[in-house]
């Protein structure tokens, strides 16, 4: 299955569908094992598992009469690779925020300068 950057966005605009990612990073589980773990309807958590399936960031699995889920990390490093251009941004307020922090502390009693 192929997906658009554009549903894989989508589909982690939720945050109940973010937490239910997180669930399938520790190892598969049924619908009914991740319902359990939400406050939603079960009905709720198969529309949001769906939306999740049709993004390729979970995948399904039969087991007998069991289907499994699991977790697809593959259109996650397409979403970290294009966030990573924007690092820059990132690390140079961090490094502004550091300098004022190192400022602050100078100029404190009993600072570095004093």
């Amino acid at each position: 299955m192929t997906y658009r950057l554009q549903d894989v966005f989508t589909a982690i605009a939720d945050p109940h569908r973010r937490e239910m990612l997180d669930t399938l990073a520790a190892g598969e589980l049924s619908a009914g094992d991740i319902a359990a773990r939400f406050a939603m309807s079960r009905p709720a958590v198969v529309r949001h598992l769906r939306v999740l399936e049709r993004s390729d960031l979970i995948r399904i699995t039969r087991r007998g009469r069991r289907r499994l889920h699991r977790l697809n990390p593959e259109p996650l490093r397409t979403v970290r690779d294009w966030l990573s251009a924007y690092d820059r941004f990132w690390d140079d307020r961090l490094q502004v925020l550091k300098d004022l922090v190192e400022a602050d502390a100078a100029a404190a009693p009993g600072g570095e300068n004093n």
